[in-house]
């Protein structure tokens, strides 16, 4: 009987000592922050909505600043990846082309694929290089509707990211009757539209904006 009476409390205290280490204990949730370092895995889900992003995550709320707009724009072009080339040979996180990078002073293809940083500043440079090219545009379109899309700055420099700035013109000079596709169909209204509301007065027109500066 004695042994009996052990056994059982025993089993009691076991079972009791497991429960207790499955009680999840209660931790204050850390405030969001924004992260400044782009190494491409920190943003794999870009979204201008807080609400998108799971508290279970640690993926940082971009919201609409420069930097949400720039990992928005390097995640639907490589998924933020450094060293892709695509079957077209466009380079890097935000799968530039030789043209564009001879645009803003780059001869060195492999030593662009390598190197984040100038990655980074290379996107810059060609956004304030395309700012100036379609400042006019974006003076005289900004906040009109153009073929069913809101028009913002924004949505005007990613769309010449993914065309060049002269498919933007030629875009509004046809009233959005026309627009650039890229050889895997991707729309200059999809980009238009997908990145619009961004804040990038941040960045400043220059005509002669290159990565030497």
């Amino acid at each position: 009987m004695i042994k009996k009476w052990y056994f059982y409390a025993s089993l009691v205290v076991i079972i009791t000592f497991l429960s207790l280490g499955f009680i999840p204990s209660n931790h204050e949730t850390k405030p969001w922050f924004l992260i400044e370092k782009t190494d491409g895995s920190e943003y794999i889900f870009p979204s201008k909505e807080k609400e998108d992003y799971p508290k279970i995550t640690n993926v940082p709320f971009t919201g609409n600043r420069l930097i949400g707009f720039k990992e928005a724009v390097a995640f639907k072009e490589s998924q933020g990846q450094y060293r892709l080339v695509n079957t077209l040979g466009y380079m890097g996180k935000y799968q530039f082309g030789s043209k564009a990078l001879r645009a803003i002073g780059i001869n060195d293809n492999k030593a662009f694929l390598k190197d984040p940083a100038l990655q980074e500043k290379a996107f810059l440079t060609l956004l304030a290089k395309n700012k100036w090219i379609l400042r006019y545009e974006i003076k005289k379109y900004e906040g009109k509707i153009i073929n069913g899309i809101e028009i913002t700055e924004s949505g005007i420099l990613a769309a010449a990211h993914l065309g060049g700035a002269g498919s933007v013109k030629n875009f509004f000079k046809n009233n959005g009757g026309r627009h650039f596709r890229d050889a895997f169909g991707t729309s200059l209204k999809s980009y238009m539209r997908d990145f619009a509301g961004y804040d990038l007065s941040f960045i400043e027109a220059d005509n002669n904006a290159t990565v030497n500066d």
